[in-house]
């Protein structure tokens, strides 16, 4: 074998290693990560607020009802900008992303390799706003109750998060009942929408995971319910890539 040809063989080897590696890597990672407890003597109150903690396995959402004498989320996310505003709703979903790969997937068969990969390099961020009516509780849609002052500091949380009124602008939902709007922070693979989760219950005092990329690291922060698995799946928008 020629020197060149040796040099051709480890270079490939070593990218073989890179590419097996990184991803077994950042698992571990996540999973450490994740594992690290933020608001560690936190405990779940017997009165206060009642969210709900989301996921459909990709993607995790903060889900709280729409009017409580903390907030009303109508005067935020004004419920005409979503084409059903006539159902009577009773909670709304925040969750956030990347702009592009959340406005150009509609589904998962119209994700295209360049917004997959501005997605994992670094995108500017967008908030997803979903409405429900009455949201049943299963093992995927977990319900947390929390303070008062605790849901204030939420939902300060989550309302610094929209973009200035005189840049940010709205989008079009998935379906009838969701829409985007334009958002602070960027996204990584370091600031991932379920990154963006945890920081806001981390924020609020509420206990989780310190790096939490992805779902299980979130939700294995909130109590599963007991026969959870016969209950109902959350209501998310069909056919909608969830991030």
């Amino acid at each position: 074998m020629s020197v060149k040809a040796g040099r051709t063989k480890r270079a490939a080897q070593i990218a073989g290693l890179i590419l097996i590696g990184g991803p077994l890597v950042f698992l571990l990672s996540a999973w450490i990560g994740s594992s690290i407890p933020r608001n560690s003597d936190w405990q779940e109150t017997a009165d206060g607020v009642e969210i709900f903690v989301g996921t459909n396995g990709i993607h995790t959402e903060i889900v709280m009802p729409i009017a409580t004498d903390v907030i009303d989320w109508r005067g935020r996310f004004p419920i005409g900008d979503i084409t059903a505003a006539q159902r009577p709703y009773t909670h709304v979903a925040v969750s956030w992303g990347e702009k592009e790969f959340f406005l150009q997937t509609p589904t998962w068969g119209d994700l295209s390799p360049g917004v997959a990969l501005n997605a994992v390099t670094g995108g500017s961020g967008v908030l997803h706003i979903a409405w429900y009516v009455r949201p049943a509780p299963s093992d995927d849609f977990r319900p947390l109750r929390i303070t008062r002052d605790q849901y204030a500091s939420l939902a300060a949380q989550i309302t610094a998060q929209l973009a200035p009124e005189d840049t940010g602008q709205s989008y079009p939902g998935y379906s009838r009942n969701d829409v985007f709007y334009d958002a602070v922070g960027t996204y990584h693979l370091g600031n991932t929408c379920n990154q963006w989760t945890s920081d806001r219950l981390a924020a609020a005092g509420i206990k989780t995971g310190l790096w939490t990329p992805l779902p299980g690291g979130v939700m294995k922060w909130v109590n599963a319910l007991p026969h959870a698995a016969a209950l109902p799946r959350a209501p998310h928008a069909p056919d909608a890539p969830d991030r």
